[in-house]
């Protein structure tokens, strides 16, 4: 299949693209300070001996591509501390990493992450709601996947994107055990001879979850270990930028058919639930200041206490100076009040938050954005 022609980012870096190569060497070839998310998938160092088969003798489509052979722990943990060293190297200061794994490998992950200065947010466990069941019958039926979520440093200011996480659980706050099925069905990609076009295909509720809890539209995502694309092809349906780099030509070319056909929602679907904290501020003072409240405008509460509006964006009622939260607050005699919802000013007859002037003034600003 022919390779597309990259598109080049402002820092150079070819977007929307899979990279053919070693994941390390490719990432020390991309500009420093350059990505906002890693997804990583490293190879999970399964070390299994033998074939594995169900009970009716039947072969499992297990693990045991070269690629997740390593011939000790040591060299396990050389890698893996070199591929965390060059990710980092490339996350932008606020910059974040997401690493799945299993038991045999995300602890001797989770510590060289920690060694390396990565600042841990969460451990989240993906509970599979479908998971394989354990043939042999030896150990507990292994129905979970492990992913840490990591900031680059521990001043990072990471994207966390808290209400639409909630928005996504039903209004309740999201937790950190995640049940999901694994691929099946149409969602499981396959070969020319019928079986499993990857071993650990993720599937893309999965990856749905990632980029929209830590990403914004048009966040650059890097995947080091692409496989057949779950990433990119979430990252496109969800307006994200991504790059992928894959050593394996098999999966590039199944990871590209798969990309070339997924559908980027439309622009205006795209934005999600966000926190009140994560809006621009405003300055009571500025509605003062373009006129929208006058100075010695009377400012009612719901239980009908008066203030007035002074020049400098304060208030004053009775005794009682100060800010339009300090002043509810002194007059409810509570240790703090939120002045937004607490006040309305009157406009043709009609009692009306201020809380509305300062959206009104938010919108404009989103709009100076946009243009």
């Amino acid at each position: 299949m022919a390779k597309r022609d990259p598109e080049t980012g402002a820092k150079g870096l070819p977007m929307d693209t899979i990279l053919a190569g070693d994941c390390i060497e490719v990432m020390q070839s991309l500009p420093a300070n350059s990505i906002d998310l890693i997804f990583a998938d490293p190879p999970y160092n399964l070390q299994l001996k033998g074939e594995l088969h169900r009970p009716d003798n039947s072969r499992v489509d297990a693990v045991d591509d070269d690629w997740d052979a390593f011939d000790s722990f040591q060299i396990y943990d050389n890698f893996t501390r070199a591929w965390l060293k060059a990710a980092r190297r490339l996350l932008k200061p606020d910059g974040a990493l997401w690493v799945i794994g299993s038991y045999h490998n995300i602890f001797r992950v989770g510590a060289s992450l920690q060694d390396a200065g990565y600042w841990i947010l969460n451990d989240v466990v993906w509970r599979k709601s479908n998971p394989m069941p354990n043939f042999r019958g030896k150990r507990l039926t292994n129905a979970h996947e492990t992913m840490i979520w990591a900031a680059k440093s521990e001043s990072s200011k990471y994207t966390f994107n808290y209400e639409a996480l909630k928005a996504l659980n039903e209004g309740v706050q999201m937790r950190s055990d995640w049940v999901l099925p694994i691929c099946t069905g149409h969602e499981r990609l396959k070969g020319t001879a019928g079986e499993k076009a990857h071993p650990t295909q993720k599937p893309e509720s999965l990856l749905h979850r990632v980029l929209v809890a830590s990403t914004d539209p048009g966040d650059v995502v890097l995947d080091p270990f692409f496989g057949t694309g779950t990433t990119g092809a979430v990252a496109r349906k969800l307006g994200r930028r991504f790059i992928g780099i894959e050593r394996e030509a098999a999966y590039r070319e199944v990871a590209e058919r798969r990309i070339a056909a997924a559908r980027k929602y439309d622009r205006e679907y795209l934005e999600v639930s966000t926190s009140k904290r994560a809006e621009p501020r405003v300055p009571f003072g500025q509605l003062v200041e373009r006129g929208m409240l006058r100075p010695g405008e009377v400012l009612t509460s719901p239980g009908g206490k008066t203030a007035k509006v002074r020049a400098d964006g304060t208030l004053i009622a009775d005794s009682v100076k100060g800010s339009i939260h300090q002043v509810g607050a002194a007059l409810e005699g509570a240790p703090s009040c939120n002045g937004w919802t607490y006040w309305c000013f009157r406009r043709d007859g009609k009692s009306v938050p201020i809380d509305l002037l300062r959206q009104q003034i938010r919108a404009e600003m989103a709009e100076k954005r946009t243009n």
